[in-house]
């Protein structure tokens, strides 16, 4: 596999002179350090051991520049090997004299060979799939389908009217919980609900859609400086911002586009298992209180109350 790859531009006998050019030089090399270390001996004068060293060190000299002309003319004929690597310029990375502490080349390697088995197996998968018949492929549906006008999505521009009623037929639901509604920018709406003494939660809603949610205590301010809802500031307490990033990873889980009010009212039950924040137990370690939190966790189906750690 080497040899295919420098034979397009390499020419191969040059290129194991220039080997064996190599080993040379380093030995003539060695032999002047050798020279060095050695020093001025076996002469009885000093002038004859002065005469000696010298000439001996120029001798080694002469040896490195003589191997070093021979190693270069050996390089010129030696040739550029060819360009069509795979992996381009990053061959470059198997020259590190480090590779033991940083092996890019080979993990490189490593992830173009897999790179190379999803993309066949890729392949496989494509043709197996087309050999399938599918009842509703485009294929068997015509030209009558293209024609066919998609339908309009009806759940995203509900009336205002239903809205309120939808929200406010959940209000009578739960006692505990009281839910004001307001509309500061046009339809839009948003909810300032309060849970008991424990916590408020402004919800913003796109028609029955809720985009964002942000808890605070029962006693932080929730009102920008003109009388708005606050929709952007997050609360001074560590225990509301773990609540906040729970109910956003509630909005993810209850999905149901078809039945927008469904999951309002889901969400909102949820929302509502928090009214004991402060009282109920851990379900797994018993426990009230776990590096200074509560059970900031609610089980989506059981809404039962775990810590953050125990829920996994």
């Amino acid at each position: 596999m080497a040899d295919g790859a420098l034979s397009p531009g390499v020419n191969l006998e040059a290129f194991s002179q220039a080997i064996a050019a190599i080993q040379a030089l380093r030995s003539s090399v060695t032999r002047v350090f050798d020279c060095l270390k050695d020093g001025m001996r076996n002469k009885e004068t000093l002038e004859g051991r002065e005469k000696g060293f010298v000439a001996a060190f120029q001798e080694s000299l002469h040896s490195v520049s003589r191997d070093l002309g021979e190693l270069e003319r050996l390089s010129n004929l030696v040739g550029k090997p060819s360009e069509n690597h795979p992996l381009h310029n990053s061959g470059l990375l198997s020259l590190d004299p480090v590779q033991d502490k940083t092996p890019l080349y080979s993990q490189l390697l490593q992830a173009y060979k897999w790179s190379n088995k999803l993309q066949y197996h890729a392949g496989l998968a494509s043709g197996l799939l087309n050999q399938q018949s599918l009842k509703r492929s485009a294929n068997q549906m015509g030209v009558s389908a293209k024609r066919r006008p998609k339908a309009q999505p009806t759940t995203l521009v509900l009336p205002p009217q239903y809205v309120d009623d939808v929200i406010n037929r959940i209000d009578r639901m739960f006692p505990e919980m009281s839910i004001q509604l307001s509309r500061p920018n046009g339809t839009s709406a948003m909810l300032l609900v309060t849970l008991g003494k424990v916590l408020k939660v402004i919800v913003v809603m796109r028609s029955l859609f809720i985009d964002r949610t942000i808890v605070k205590g029962y006693h932080e301010n929730v009102y920008t400086e003109d009388g708005k809802l606050d929709i952007w500031s997050k609360s001074n307490y560590q225990v509301f911002q773990k609540v906040t990033d729970h109910a956003t990873t509630a909005l993810l889980h209850y999905q149901l586009p078809q039945m927008p009010d469904v999951v309002v009212r889901s969400f909102m039950t949820w929302l509502r298992s928090y009214i004991k924040l402060f009282q109920a137990p851990c379900q797994r370690c018993g426990k009230f209180l776990q590096d200074g939190l509560p059970p900031t966790w609610r089980d989506f189906r059981t809404l039962e109350a775990f810590h953050d750690t125990c829920r996994q």
